[in-house]
């Protein structure tokens, strides 16, 4: 007799046609020869006392489709939509006053066993990026996930990664608004701007996950992200 599928997945199956339904962060055209996998749709916001996501990508970001080249994205986040705090470039880049960067990567290691098939998974770092921050690798590392391992906070269907970000550092700063930057390779940087933490957008957001946890989404405000897409 076969097991029961996990609750984290029954859940997910109900949150996804809820949460299809909303309009996303921001949008990205892939090239069709891009080497890696990219996101194309993005859906997050403040739930609670975290950030949810939900990644699409525009084909699946980890294991044996991609071999050696898996996703490598960045997202970066203005948790105060101040560029006078957090990662400070040179330039007038739009990632300056990025506070948060959460890295998403396929990964495949090769066993010193003969014989044995490599080991892939998806792996999620988050760093904090203070002031001094000159690069995202200047960040302080405070959480790293294995989808494989830590179930409640990150999971992959196909291609698409839901994950859940905690928020309460209090080195983390916050405000009425927030913003989101990723950079494709090779393309220019898509921004957006939505809800932060104060003024209670924790609990009016965007809905992909119940309680803090995975579970059916609830009603999104769809309303309130603005985005700023280069590439249309």
């Amino acid at each position: 007799m076969k097991s029961p599928l996990p609750l984290l997945v029954c859940t997910l199956l109900a949150s996804t046609s809820v949460a299809a339904k909303e309009r996303p962060t921001f949008r990205y055209t892939a090239p069709p020869d891009g080497e890696r996998p990219v996101i194309v749709d993005a859906t997050l916001g403040p739930q609670g006392s975290d950030f949810a996501m939900r990644l699409r990508f525009d084909r699946e970001p980890w294991g044996e489709s991609c071999k050696t080249r898996c996703a490598n994205a960045t997202l970066l986040l203005d948790t105060d939509s101040s560029k006078q705090t957090g990662l400070q470039l040179p330039n007038k880049a739009a990632a300056n006053g990025a506070d948060l960067a959460i890295i998403i990567q396929g990964v495949r290691e090769y066993t010193e066993e003969e014989g044995a098939p490599p080991k892939t998974w998806l792996r999620v770092k988050v760093r904090l990026l203070a002031n001094d921050a000159r690069s995202v690798d200047d960040g302080e590392l405070i959480a790293e996930f294995n989808h494989r391992q830590d179930t409640e906070r990150l999971h992959v269907d196909e291609k698409t990664v839901y994950l859940l970000v905690d928020a309460t550092s209090p080195a983390l700063p916050s405000a009425r608004k927030m913003r989101v930057v990723y950079q494709p390779p090779g393309a220019k940087a898509v921004q957006a701007t939505l809800p932060g933490m104060i003024g209670g957008a924790g609990n009016r957001g965007v809905r992909i996950f119940k309680g803090g946890s995975w579970g059916r989404a609830r009603d999104a405000d769809p309303g309130r992200g603005k985005a700023s897409n280069d590439n249309g």
